[in-house]
């Protein structure tokens, strides 16, 4: 279902939204990015750089983030604006569980002239975020 902008009310709270990120996962994105960095794949290259472990992919975890925008807004194409820093690595155990990522966000700002709400997001990992000022733009009919 899409979203109506009319609907939206300032400080409004998306649904939580929780994603495993698995081992699979990321030789699933690696192959699709052809981002094939050992440090995502391969825990001796990892710790040998200073790492934990292996990390996601830093475009992973925005990408899965920002599934909390487009769920909500009930249209992928609605999202004009996408954009966060990475501050902090989603290290990824090869446990068959993999790691939890938590998202929550809410609206911040509501624009009537061009129909569009700004949403703020929190990624939390480990109990830290990961992820710097994510944030959507997003145009509702």
């Amino acid at each position: 279902m899409t979203r109506s902008f009319a609907d939206v009310v300032v400080g409004d709270q998306l649904p939580p939204l929780t994603v495993q990120v698995t081992r699979a996962d990321l030789i699933k994105y690696a192959g699709a990015s052809l981002d094939f960095n050992p440090i995502h794949w391969s825990a001796a290259t990892a710790t040998e750089v200073g790492l934990p472990d292996v990390i996601a992919h830093g475009m992973l975890t925005m990408a899965l983030v920002a599934r909390l925008v487009t769920d909500w807004a009930g249209d992928p194409g609605a999202v004009v604006r996408y954009g966060t820093k990475f501050t902090r690595p989603v290290i990824v155990p090869d446990d068959g569980v993999g790691a939890t990522v938590e998202v929550t966000g809410r609206v911040t700002e509501k624009n009537d002239a061009d129909r569009t709400v700004q949403v703020e997001l929190t990624a939390m990992f480990a109990g830290k975020t990961v992820l710097g000022r994510p944030r959507g733009i997003v145009r509702l009919a």
